[in-house]
């Protein structure tokens, strides 16, 4: 029978057998990590295990490790990171080098500890109104120049065999609202739209990545439901965007969206999300998941089946691969990106 659709959170840094048993039963077809699970490597290590033992399978596990203020591993567990925008402007010309670099080292620290997909990159353009709970967490202000960061973002984690979630597609970058909290409504033209915001996931489209929506209304398009749960906007995301991967919805627990946990479920699956993120951990609400998504259809199992081929182990030298890639990446930091060392291919 096929996996669960949706993805869910343990409640803390152990799996208690009563949720194990829930886990098992629901059989998600991934996890994600959050802060509250994570108090030492060997302690991660072994929460990860003991989800995918729960389930029979080596089910993906996710985390948001974008660097910054989103990093849900902190020192001594991992590094320490600028958050995105701020290392795209520390290596200017450089930067997509550096962000390869980067993601590198991210992909080898959560591969060491049994996580395979981070929920990164945010392909969302920076503007003079994002609202500060994204900005800088975006890799640029004009969508070339976010296209081309975002990819070597893609194209470094999937060096080291950790799974990229793209995000938030189709743009989240006009916001003017945090969506954890209140609806964000965005004005601005279709033809605006299609020329910006909607730009870099559509340079993005064909990669072997997953990607997550956004819980914003763009009202040229529908101007009554968010991108999560609205048809039309997840047609023009497969069809005019023409993204194919799997897609997951954002957390269902942000208040950005109407109903209840398990009304939003519903409507992010019949609106076309492959997958129903709920991050929180709290398990009425995920039984309402459970309920209320089903699973996999058939497209989107294939969609799975086609992402969990990019995972591999990670590297057997990971400290001194880390190390290596630190220190070029720090010469590029320090160097404003013009470090004639990086300069010669």
């Amino acid at each position: 029978m096929a996996a669960g659709a949706y993805i869910l959170g343990p409640a803390g840094p152990v799996l208690a057998p009563d949720e194990a048993a829930f886990f098992r039963d629901a059989d998600p077809w991934g996890f994600i990590l959050f802060t509250r699970n994570l108090e030492a490597p060997d302690q991660v290590r072994s929460l990860t295990a003991a989800l995918r033992d729960a389930v029979g399978r080596d089910a993906p596990i996710l985390i948001d490790q974008e660097g910054g203020r989103v990093q849900r591993l902190r020192p001594p567990m991992a590094r320490e990171w600028l958050p995105p925008l701020d290392q795209v402007a520390a290596t200017g010309p450089q930067a997509a080098r550096g962000l390869c670099l980067r993601s590198q080292i991210i992909a080898l620290e959560l591969g060491a500890l049994g996580i395979d997909t981070n929920c990164t990159p945010c392909a969302d353009i920076a503007g003079p109104d994002t609202h500060p709970f994204l900005r800088n967490r975006c890799l640029g202000t004009e969508a070339p120049q976010v296209a081309e960061n975002a990819r070597a973002v893609i194209d470094g984690q999937l060096m080291n065999g950790v799974l990229p979630v793209l995000k938030h597609i189709p743009g989240h970058g006009r916001a003017t609202k945090d969506s954890h909290k209140a609806l964000p409504v965005v004005d601005a033209s279709a033809a605006t739209l299609r020329e910006t915001d909607f730009a870099p996931f559509r340079a993005l489209a064909e990669l072997p990545v997953m990607a997550m929506t956004a819980h914003v209304v763009y009202t040229a398009f529908d101007p009554d439901l968010p991108a999560t749960i609205s048809p039309t906007m997840i047609r023009l995301i497969r069809e005019e965007i023409g993204f194919d991967g799997l897609l997951m919805t954002d957390d269902l627990s942000m208040e950005a969206l109407p109903g209840s946990i398990g009304e939003r479920s519903a409507a992010g699956i019949a609106a076309g999300c492959d997958l129903a993120l709920h991050c929180n951990g709290d398990r009425a609400e995920m039984e309402a998941v459970v309920a209320a998504a089903g699973t996999l259809s058939d497209t989107a199992a294939r969609r799975a089946a086609e992402t969990l081929t990019l995972r591999r182990a990670p590297a057997s030298s990971i400290d001194n691969e880390a190390a290596v890639l630190e220190y070029a990446l720090q010469k590029l930091i320090e160097g404003g990106g013009n470090d004639p060392e990086f300069d010669r291919d």
